[in-house]
């Protein structure tokens, strides 16, 4: 555990170590970094320079050390100082050297401006591996640690800083950055952003191609290929607004200004990123509405958990995925009601137990402080536990304070409190039984079995869940129909009485996937299902499908195979 300082804005003049990065963060404020960037679709290469505004805040400091990767060129390194004019402002080019450090990065150590990005973490697509199979398409996927082989930077989540860039394309290319303000030179073909809030470099963003957009409410609008646009907008169109002024009822003012979505090909490696005023999102996910609903909202709430106030080191992951897990169901439980939500969670749940049988409950990766070891990148942590083991601590935490408009209160407190900075979980914390002193003197902190410390350095599961009864009008049906299933022999006329096609598509998945950890079934039972279902199924949403092929695969169900191939043949593409 990482520990506070007393006042002040998070982590304050606290030393904090973060094992992932090669830098050294500590000894330098940076205040503002500029990009300049030309993309060159046909060597599939981005060059450019990058100028980074500092100051020393240890004392003596002698070198600077930034994290970069092997797939970065750097050419040339300068130093201009503040306040010396004329002929000699610029120092000649300072020396430099590129040290190993781990296997998905490097130590660039100074003791920017011009470099050479070759494909690393920056996804560069051909036109036959994106959606409209037309025109190449490149983006970038800063989380957790990618963003060193984008440009050199203190890759931590504990500093932020403002930047700016200047994209220059080919015609006929639309770029797009996580940033607050854009403007575009058709005649240059230049591109300019700016960000003019402090974010960590894992939420600078980009991506470029033949993408189009439509205002889908007075601060957001949805990006994507021509050929994805319209389903887009019409999945998504008047509900983003709604999701905002929910949130912004439950958590205070929405800081960035925008909320725009740009949805990308199958290609991109994970299912959404929060990059601040511009969500990428996997354009699979259309297919589902509410599994799109549950994400996009999940992304919005991040604006407050997570890009607002940000965990310090990747090993509390959980102060932004568990609370904004938290954030997303308290919008839902207002947008669209309590059995809704709790659905949701449970088939979550389900999923965060399923993941513990498979990896034991003293597996170290259970705890919401996990401990990195050196050279383990941060993405392959990412676990449920950050999600589902967190939001069950936060939904703790609601319940000490008996009434969840109270726990909304500290909630929007706290978020005023650390805006733009990051934190560790003691900050959390301590600012939580500052805000109850009726909780920090009946010492909830140190209630037996449930205390804070195990909360967070405990492996296992949670150690408790929050009530989910009132989703029993949606989770029931789902359970009495699995342990139809689970009968010997099962009743086909009781089976009959249920209809899937009537039902959520968070019912169906929930179904299939209790039906999955009850396998292996014997081939008479699946051929029941396969009569049942497998038609039916095939006409659903690919969360539903590849549910359904998971329970083939596990019990070898050979009439079924055939669908894996077309399933595969349509959702998987290169990289």
């Amino acid at each position: 555990l990482h520990k506070s300082c007393e006042g002040g804005q998070g982590l304050g003049q606290c030393r904090l170590v973060d094992i992932a990065s090669a830098s050294n963060f500590h000894c330098f404020k940076l205040r503002h970094f500029h990009l300049d960037l030309r993309l060159n679709f046909a060597v599939k290469e981005i060059t450019g320079w990058q100028v980074l505004e500092l100051v020393a805040i240890q004392p003596g400091v002698q070198t600077l050390v930034l994290d970069t990767h092997p797939s970065l060129l750097i050419q040339s390194i300068d130093c201009k100082v503040p306040g010396i004019t004329g002929a000699q402002d610029i120092s000649p080019s300072l020396i430099y050297r590129v040290d190993p450090f781990t296997d998905y990065g490097s130590s660039l150590n100074i003791s920017l401006p011009a470099y050479v990005i070759r494909p690393h973490r920056i996804w560069w697509l051909d036109a036959e591996l994106t959606c409209g199979q037309t025109r190449p398409l490149v983006f970038t996927q800063g989380h957790s640690v990618c963003n060193r082989s984008f440009f050199p930077c203190f890759d931590t989540p504990a500093v932020k800083s403002t930047y700016t860039a200047t994209v220059r394309v080919p015609e006929g290319v639309t770029v797009l950055m996580s940033a607050s303000r854009s403007a575009y030179s058709k005649q240059d073909r230049v591109f300019q952003f700016s960000m003019e809030y402090p974010v960590p470099a894992y939420l600078v963003a980009l991506v470029a191609g033949d993408l189009q957009h439509v205002d889908i409410g007075p601060r957001s609008r949805v990006w994507a290929e021509p050929c994805v646009l319209t389903c887009a907008v019409s999945k998504l169109g008047g509900s983003v607004e709604r999701w905002l002024n929910v949130a912004e009822d439950l958590f205070g003012p929405y800081v960035w200004g925008r909320y725009d979505i740009v949805f990308l090909p199958p290609s991109f490696p994970i299912v959404a990123m929060e990059n601040p005023c511009l969500t990428f999102i996997i354009s699979s996910i259309l297919e589902s509405r509410e599994f799109l609903l549950i994400d996009v909202i999940h992304e919005i709430a991040h604006g407050w958990f997570g890009n607002a106030v940000t965990n310090a080191t990747w090993e509390e992951m959980w102060l932004s995925e568990g609370l904004a897990t938290y954030a997303q169901r308290r919008i839902t439980t207002e947008a669209y009601g309590e059995a809704f939500t709790c659905l949701e969670t449970v088939f979550r749940l389900d999923a965060l137990h399923r993941q513990m049988r498979l990896l034991g409950d003293n597996n170290p990766v259970s705890k919401l402080q996990v401990k990195f070891e050196p050279g383990i990148n941060p993405s392959s942590l990412m676990n449920l536990f950050t999600y589902e083991k967190g939001f069950c601590f936060v939904s703790y935490l609601s319940q000490l304070c008996g009434n969840v408009k109270r726990f909304d209160s500290f909630l929007r407190a706290y978020i005023e409190q650390f805006k733009f900075s990051s934190v560790v979980a003691q900050d959390l914390l301590d600012f939580f039984l500052c805000f109850f002193p009726e909780l920090k003197e009946s010492c909830v902190a140190q209630r037996e079995g449930l205390e804070f410390e195990r909360w967070l350095n405990a492996c296992g599961p949670p150690l408790c869940e929050p009530d989910l009864s009132a989703g029993g009008v949606l989770t029931g049906p789902v359970q009495r129909l699995c342990d139809l299933w689970a009968s010997e022999p099962p009743d086909p006329e009781a089976i009959a009485n249920f209809n899937l096609s009537s039902w959520s598509t968070f019912q169906t998945v929930l179904f299939l996937d209790r039906l999955l950890d009850r396998s292996p079934l014997s081939h008479e039972v699946m051929g029941q299902l396969s009569r049942c279902y497998s038609a039916q199924l095939d006409e659903m949403n690919a969360e539903v499908r590849i549910r359904w092929l998971q329970i083939v695969v596990r019990n070898s169900f050979y009439p079924d195979l055939p669908r894996i191939r077309g399933f595969l043949h349509k959702h998987v593409s290169g990289d």
